[in-house]
Formats: C-alpha cells, structure tokens, sequence
C-alpha cells in the first residue's frame, strides 16, 4: 500500500514524523509521503525535516518520500513555489486543492493543474473541466480522499476524471492514527467514489504510484 498525502506534528497532525512512519509500516504501507501543510515561509523546514527521518523509516520497511501540501497560497505564486519545493528537494508536491469546506482562493485548481512541478491536486472540490484538462496535460494526479467533509465530492471528482482521461490517486489526509486506512477501507473509498472493481484494483496498484512518482 502507499499514501502520498499525511500530516504530522510539523504542522496540524498529532503524530511526529517517525510515528507516522511506525504506524503506516504495522498498517501494511511501503511507501508513505510526509506533505505537511506548507508556504513560502516554512516549505525548507518541512522538506528537510522528512528527509532526516529518511534512514528510520527504512529501518522499518517504508520509502519515504519528502513532500509539501501547498496550502491557500494565491494560485498566482503556486507554480513558483511548487518548483522552489522541488529544487530544496520534495519527492512530491502536493497542492491543497478547492474543497467545498474550507475558503480556498479560486482559480487554484487550475492553477495546480497547470502546473508541470505539482504531482497531485488534493480534494479539489467541484474541479471545472479546463482544471481537470490541464491536470492530464500536465501529469497532475486527482485525490479521492476519504477525509471527512473533503470526500463530499469524490464522485464528482472521479467522474470528471474519467471522463477526461486523468489519473486518480487515494489518499488519507492523514492527522492522527484513526486516519490510517486498512487496505479494505482504501477499497471502500475508491468504490464509493464510483469506481468499478477493476478501476479501483487499478488506481490502489502500484502502477499509479510509479506513474505519478515517475511523471
């Protein structure tokens, strides 16, 4: 299993770094991505303080991965920083996308989705065709998550994926230890997003994860 979406103490999760890391690899994951909610003024601390716990997490079976959330920063400055994330080090970059529960600026799905440095757009909401155009000419990757409140719109957003041609990718968001998914509960949310067996067989595979990390 893999999750490319957690949080940690760096931020506004409840577990410290190697916790997390604990916890994922007893779940059964190989591969974890630590994206704590990220800006200008913090995107170094966090990338530097994943990838000092690199060699712990291997010591427990996990490739770890350096990333940041871009978090309602305006969409104007989410490429520039997106790209300075990727030059201080992240394995991945990830942007908090224009969820229907929180008062995220407009325009910063399309912004995220236009971007070549941005990997995944995280619960985007009710995403417009355009967005979800350029997240497939872009290699952007679409989040169903199984957070609450942020999954309202996870059969909107996997439709339109569909629809469109762009890749999805399951995630937690994870904060605390509840949020940790078993690999049946990743199931459930993939199939409640609308999902048939075999597409839901297809985005959990490790196929997803290497076309994302190899965009």
């Amino acid at each position: 299993m893999f999750d490319l979406h957690t949080h940690t103490t760096i931020t506004d999760g409840e577990l410290i770094p190697t916790e997390l890391v604990r916890r994922m690899a007893v779940a059964g994951y190989k591969t974890v991505a630590i994206t704590d909610h990220a800006d200008f003024s913090n995107y170094k601390e966090i990338i530097a303080a994943s990838e000092a716990i690199k060699r712990s997490a291997s010591v427990y079976g996990v490739n770890l991965l350096s990333g940041i959330e871009i978090t309602h920063v305006p969409p104007t400055e989410i490429d520039e920083l997106a790209k300075l994330a990727k030059d201080a080090g992240a394995d991945i970059v990830v942007v908090h996308g224009e969820t229907t529960v929180e008062p995220v600026a407009g325009g910063t799905n399309l912004a995220a989705c236009s971007s070549k440095y941005v990997d995944i757009l995280a619960h985007p909401g009710l995403i417009a065709d355009n967005a979800v155009k350029a997240a497939v000419d872009n290699g952007v990757a679409l989040e169903i998550t199984s957070r609450g409140g942020h999954n309202r719109t996870n059969g909107h957003v996997f439709a339109a994926a569909k629809r469109l041609g762009c890749i999805c990718v399951v995630d937690s968001d994870s904060h605390s230890p509840d949020d940790i998914m078993s690999m049946s509960e990743r199931v459930v949310v993939a199939r409640g997003a609308g999902m048939t067996p075999a597409e839901a067989e297809t985005v959990l595979s490790l196929k997803t994860l290497n076309r994302i990390l190899g965009k």
